[in-house]
């Protein structure tokens, strides 16, 4: 199959190639200092102004009236508004869970007491005792950073009016 000769000059390309490649990182290593950090000289070479930490603070913090704002909610918007971001993991249907419990009677509802759904986190119970309108519509803002740890995925409703008619919506449902 293979002479001496033939073997000979395989085993020593891949030798000479594995020579080549070790030399050339040792070089890169050497020019761009990878191998040992940047060390204590270097430093930016220029900074992206990108405002001043404290701009956060000086925004003005635009209080809602939450009362108002739900008074206002139209169970018909937040029925549409429910199928199209909450009905594929919630049901509406008493009794029936999805990948969510089911939002039969929500309203008002003991939380974590979803007849037959099993997945819930025990999270929310540390912060809320009922969903009362309130408390959905601040859940409903973001659920992980109203319950951090709960295990909905869902990012939030970020325009305070949507969720006014989704709670609408789920206080039409068995309440």
């Amino acid at each position: 199959m293979f002479d001496t000769m033939t073997m000979t000059k395989v085993v020593g390309g891949v030798c000479g190639s594995l020579l080549v490649f070790l030399l050339g990182k040792w070089v890169a290593e050497e020019l761009y200092h990878t191998g040992g950090g940047h060390g204590d000289h270097a430093q930016a070479a220029y900074i992206i102004d990108t405002g001043s930490d404290d701009a956060a603070a000086d925004e003005e913090v635009v209080e809602i009236d939450v009362a108002a704002v739900l008074a206002a909610g139209d169970a018909g918007k937040g029925a549409t508004t429910f199928k199209k971001k909450c009905g594929s993991c919630h049901k509406v249907d008493d009794g029936a869970n999805g990948t969510g419990p089911y939002l039969f009677g929500v309203v008002n509802r003991p939380v974590g007491t979803a007849a037959g759904f099993s997945g819930y986190s025990g999270a929310l119970n540390e912060v809320v005792d009922n969903w009362t309108p309130e408390h959905l519509f601040g859940f409903l803002e973001n659920p992980k950073t109203y319950a951090p740890g709960n295990g909905m995925k869902f990012k939030g409703f970020s325009k305070p009016e949507d969720r006014a008619d989704v709670i609408a919506y789920l206080s039409t449902l068995g309440n």
